[in-house]
């Protein structure tokens, strides 16, 4: 799993230079484990971690470049809101 993450972390970064590290891996994290956890309460069957890789995937390739700017309101995310002044 952490390969996983590693990797997709890496794709975030080439997307999206404005995030660090950590900060990338966090939005990784968080959209895998959203992702499967909506899926389990809709009681649909899991996949693997070859779907949810994908997903998150797609998910980077379309919103990564826009991930700093993303205001969440969802305590989970709260931490990843970039600061307009900096």
């Amino acid at each position: 799993m952490n390969e996983q993450f590693d990797q997709l972390t890496k794709r975030l970064l080439e997307k999206n230079n404005q995030l660090s590290y950590e900060e990338a891996r966090s939005w990784v994290e968080g959209m895998w484990e959203d992702f499967e956890a909506t899926r389990a309460k809709a009681g649909r069957e899991y996949r693997g971690k070859e779907m949810t890789e994908q997903i998150v995937l797609r998910w980077i390739e379309n919103y990564g470049p826009h991930l700093h700017r993303y205001a969440s309101q969802n305590k989970k995310f709260k931490h990843l809101k970039k600061d307009e002044e900096s």
